[in-house]
């Protein structure tokens, strides 16, 4: 994937660490992982194959969401992509960036296990767009996992935190990155304008757009400078994506801010 090789060119490798001695939970071996890590012990009782997940090697997985809502299928103009196209190519292209690097991945809430293989990546690019919830669900992850979450973050300041805060108070470690078309900063309309929701919010009619310029700018300001109080408060990291601007950037970011975090 391209936008996961440019950005590997600009990070230096990272440090894989070993496994731990604390059980956590046996999970069903994925095709592509060594056949070292099998539990033959256990997969002899059933069919299948099984390996031997503990506590420490599970918390090194990360889990990535993103928001697959009727807002994010929207784009202020022709020439940019849509925000849920770019919150799919973050999502690949930070799994592809976390299994080269021989970390295992998972979407949350796919049902899935975290997986090395290189095949996860293809199921991943299958499942993504799935659900419709704004904000994720919560999932009994283990304590400091890794959790990236992108979307849009446009739902109110409590709705974010009761989906955050239970994963915080778990232990989990997370990762928001925004992703925002250039006009949701801006508002660059005059004129009477028609605006429509997307999430069943109805439409507003405005004959002169720019009168609500100042007081548009001021709230959405707010709206970002609590969201980023409230990812803090939680001990997490906050980090950006604008679709008028090249993923590369955006994902850096990101990635860099997991590696940060496991050291």
């Amino acid at each position: 994937m391209r936008v996961a090789s440019t950005v590997e060119q600009g990070v230096h490798g990272r440090r894989r660490v070993g496994t731990g001695e604390s059980f956590w939970q046996f999970r069903q071996y994925q095709p592509g992982e060594p056949a070292t890590r099998i539990d033959w012990r256990q997969s002899a009782k059933s069919d299948r194959l099984f390996l031997r997940e503990t506590e420490w090697a599970a918390a090194q997985s990360v889990w990535l969401w993103r928001d697959a809502s009727a807002s994010m299928d929207w784009h202020s103009h022709a020439e940019l992509p849509r925000k849920g196209e770019r919150a799919d190519v973050l999502v690949l292209a930070l799994a592809a960036l976390l299994l080269r690097a021989g970390e295992r991945v998972a979407l949350l809430g796919g049902g899935l296990p975290p997986s090395a293989s290189r095949a996860s990546l293809e199921r991943m690019s299958l499942m993504l767009g799935g659900a419709s919830a704004s904000l994720p669900s919560t999932q009994p992850l283990p304590r400091h996992a890794q959790l990236a979450l992108m979307g849009d973050f446009l739902s109110p300041l409590p709705a974010i935190e009761s989906a955050l805060r239970p994963y915080a108070e778990r232990g989990v470690k997370g990762h928001l990155l925004l992703v925002v078309d250039p006009a949701e900063e801006a508002l660059p309309f005059f004129g009477r304008v028609r605006f429509e929701g997307l999430e069943s919010e109805g439409e507003l009619l405005l004959s002169r757009v720019e009168t609500i310029h100042d007081a548009y700018s001021e709230r959405y300001r707010a709206h970002r400078e609590g969201l980023t109080a409230l990812v803090r408060s939680l001990g997490w990291t906050i980090a950006q994506s604008r679709t008028d601007r090249p993923a590369e950037s955006g994902l850096l970011a990101l990635y860099q801010q997991i590696a940060e975090s496991r050291e």
